[in-house]
């Protein structure tokens, strides 16, 4: 059977900065807890145990908020201690919203997967230095990325 190869994608510019902006998504919070994949949680507790020391400070949405209402307990529970000093929470808006459906719009994903747009808009305006996430399909999909940015710089925003 071939090992399935594991990649903790992080996408982000270089940064002049000591703590670098994430958004997160509810998959970096689960993926503490996916134990039919040992590598993921490995790379996940990594990702969590450098929020601890401060490098990264992380954004984290109502859409992921609202996510996580449908998590085992053990996976809320995780979510809801995490370190409130390290956390930016960020409510959708019109404007995120918009945003996400010109996502879908320009067809980079489809609206069977609007609250990813969601996700990727709200941490655009936020303007993120990075997202997080083991969404590898249509979040942190590499020939999706270049398309979410050609948006977000039709719009005025920053590449993520």
């Amino acid at each position: 059977m071939a090992t399935q190869k594991i990649e903790f994608l992080i996408q982000w510019e270089a940064m002049n900065k000591e703590t670098t902006r994430v958004y997160v998504d509810s998959t970096v919070v689960s993926g503490m807890f996916d134990y039919h994949l040992p590598e993921r949680i490995t790379q996940t507790k990594l990702f969590w145990d450098a929020v601890q020391r401060g490098e990264f400070a992380i954004i984290v949405s109502s859409v992921q908020r609202d996510e996580m209402m449908d998590a085992p307990q053990y996976v809320r529970e995780f979510y809801n201690d995490l370190p409130v000093s390290q956390i930016e929470r960020i409510e959708s808006t019109e404007e995120s919203d918009n945003l996400a459906m010109q996502y879908v719009d320009a067809k980079v994903i489809s609206k069977n997967h609007l609250n990813d747009c969601r996700h990727i808009a709200i941490a655009s305006i936020a303007q993120a230095d990075a997202v997080v996430s083991w969404n590898c399909n249509d979040m942190v999909n590499p020939n999706r990325i270049p398309k979410y940015n050609e948006v977000n710089e039709k719009n005025g925003y920053k590449k993520n």
